[in-house]
């Protein structure tokens, strides 16, 4: 008998000395390995977040970053292959398509905030802008206080929206809202004379100014309305692939090529690394 109680404690020392990998998969790894691709939600116009080059190929920041991200899901599932389907959504199906597990990530220009964690989880912090306004250069206005009585378009369902019409209340500005599917379609109004504002975070203003004809025509103006901490969206309770997403940014961050990358698409723009976002990157660099 105690041969066979000590032999018995061996065999449950061995099974909780088994790996986690060993574990079943669940959750989105487990629908990844199980259909052999994985889908990236991306935007269509949010420059150099997430926007379509001229053969219609999505790029940009978080591309890159996403894309780092799938190479370390073919390591984490030990896939030889592993197919990217590409998904476009838009400030109002991003989140619906998240968590209805249409998109297994979105790779765009998200800001993180509580209410948005009642419906998507989010990774590390990878960008952090605020909300400014972009005017014609001729047109005068400097500040948010500037705009009474005027027009402006905002992307509807974002937190620039929001921001923009508690201000209008606040101080009494009578704004009039267009709202607008995306960043490109809230910069055309502007250029067409619809609107005398476009309001959205202050580092893809900076990117729709550099896309225009006319670069010098058009001012991204003002302070920050707003604090936007931006991040990837995935859906909620899936602890194990949140794991392998902020694995590879805590590594990215951890080596310094968060920075090449940040470098590589917001120095054309005019919009080196900020303090407050270097000092984020280095406390998320957790080590191993």
């Amino acid at each position: 008998m105690i041969r066979k109680s000590l032999a018995a404690v061996a065999a449950l020392a061995l099974l909780a000395a088994t790996p986690a990998i060993a574990q079943d998969l669940t959750g989105t790894l487990k629908k990844i390995k199980d259909s052999g691709s994985i889908t990236i939600g991306h935007r269509e116009t949010s420059i150099p977040f997430s926007y379509l080059d001229e053969k219609q190929q999505p790029i940009g920041y978080s591309m890159d970053i996403c894309a780092a991200i799938v190479e370390e899901v073919k390591k984490e599932l030990g896939l030889a292959q592993l197919a990217v389907k590409y998904n476009p959504v838009t400030p109002q199906t991003r989140i619906p398509l998240v968590a209805n597990g249409t998109v297994d990530l979105e790779c765009g220009s998200t800001t993180n905030t509580l209410t948005r964690q009642k419906q998507a989880d989010f990774s590390h912090v990878t960008f952090i802008g605020g909300t400014r306004l972009l005017v014609k250069a001729k047109s005068g206005i400097k500040e948010v206080e500037d705009l009474r009585g005027k027009s402006i378009s905002v992307s509807q369902g974002t937190t620039n929206e929001r921001v923009i019409k508690n201000l209008s209340d606040k101080l009494n500005l009578g704004i009039k809202i267009l709202n607008v599917k995306d960043h490109g379609e809230g910069f055309l109004v502007l250029e067409s004379g619809r609107v005398d504002a476009n309001v959205s975070d202050d580092i893809q203003l900076m990117g729709l100014r550099s896309k225009a004809r006319n670069p010098n025509d058009y001012v991204v103006t003002g302070r920050l309305l707003s604090y936007e901490p931006f991040g990837l969206m995935l859906r909620r309770n899936d602890a194990d692939f949140k794991l392998v997403v902020n694995r590879t940014l805590s590594g990215l961050m951890r080596t310094g090529e968060i920075e090449k990358i940040y470098a590589k698409w917001f120095d054309p723009l005019g919009a080196p690394i900020t303090p407050t976002l270097r000092t984020a990157f280095e406390i998320q660099a957790l080590p191993e």
